[in-house]
């Protein structure tokens, strides 16, 4: 479960806030309660988020920007969805991996992401579009100049701006859902010490490596 409480409908009075509600549970529901929008997510990113309204309008608002934005859908999805596996939010990839694919990326394309950098099925832009999202967000926007040179060969410096603002506005999402445990990312932490088997004595580790 999420680890900042969720948001009751009860509890509501921001219109913003149940028009959502509304629009992707359903008027009957609570979705404080009974979890599961209309896209097959448990829902808590909003019920959490309902906690400050202002956050809530604010990120609605980001959202918002799809609708008069210049640069081509899927270039968009495309770095948001690698956004979201190079940041490890297993939410934020699989929701821009269903709307790469309803907007007509093959399959084949979508598997491909992870190992983007070995793959020959994607466009030098499209290539430069995931080399651009790795530099945003694993190397915090230490991005090389070819790298962007083949960005700007083939977009606008208006595309390029939405690009950028956008994948690190889902990089942030991203960070959040991880660090809130919200969604598909309430996982248990995958790495933590792996203890010895009962009446086993470990030795000196370092002893025995070095041949000691």
């Amino acid at each position: 479960m999420p680890r900042l409480r969720e948001v009751p409908r009860a509890e509501v009075t921001d219109e913003k806030i149940l028009f959502f509600y509304d629009r992707l549970f359903g008027p009957d529901k609570d979705p404080a309660v009974d979890h599961g929008t209309i896209h097959a997510t448990p829902g808590d990113w909003w019920t959490v988020f309902a906690q400050s309204p202002a956050v809530f309008r604010h990120a609605v608002r980001g959202f918002a920007l799809y609708r008069n934005a210049k640069l081509d859908p899927l270039l968009r999805e495309l770095g948001q969805g690698r956004a979201g596996y190079a940041r490890g939010s297993q939410f934020v990839f699989s929701q821009h991996c269903k709307q790469m694919r309803s907007l007509g990326m093959p399959e084949e394309k979508i598997a491909a992401i992870p190992s983007w950098q070995i793959s020959d099925l994607f466009s030098p832009l499209e290539r430069a579009v995931l080399a651009y999202t790795d530099g945003l967000v694993h190397d915090g926007g230490r991005v090389p100049d070819e790298v962007f040179a083949a960005l700007q060969a083939e977009l606008s410096d208006s595309e390029i701006l939405e690009l950028t603002y956008i994948t690190c506005m889902y990089d942030m999402h991203a960070t959040m859902c991880r660090a809130l445990k919200l969604e598909f990312d309430d996982r248990p932490e995958p790495i933590e010490e792996v203890q010895v088997p009962e009446g086993v004595v470990v030795a000196d580790l370092s002893a025995d490596l070095a041949g000691e």
